[in-house]
């Protein structure tokens, strides 16, 4: 990625980011706006932690199988 495409994407982003601001600070429903963020994190959080456990047996279940086909391959 050339830097022209990293100075348009991070303007589109500031953009993004400005319009967002911009709404939660004109918004008379702050608080609904703050629930629902609050919201979105801790589903995000869940999701996180889910697959960061998955991701542990995973690892966990490969390391036993390299360590039996080692095992299995000294005996051979």
């Amino acid at each position: 990625m050339n830097d022209n495409s990293k100075a348009v994407l991070m303007f589109i982003f500031g953009a993004a980011v400005g319009v967002a601001v911009g709404y939660f600070l004109a918004s008379d429903n702050k608080e609904e706006i703050i629930s629902d963020i609050k919201d979105k994190v801790n589903k995000a959080t869940d999701t996180l932690e889910d697959q960061i456990e998955k991701g542990k047996k995973l690892v966990g279940d490969l390391k036993k199988k390299a360590t039996d086909l080692l095992e299995q391959a000294d005996i051979g």
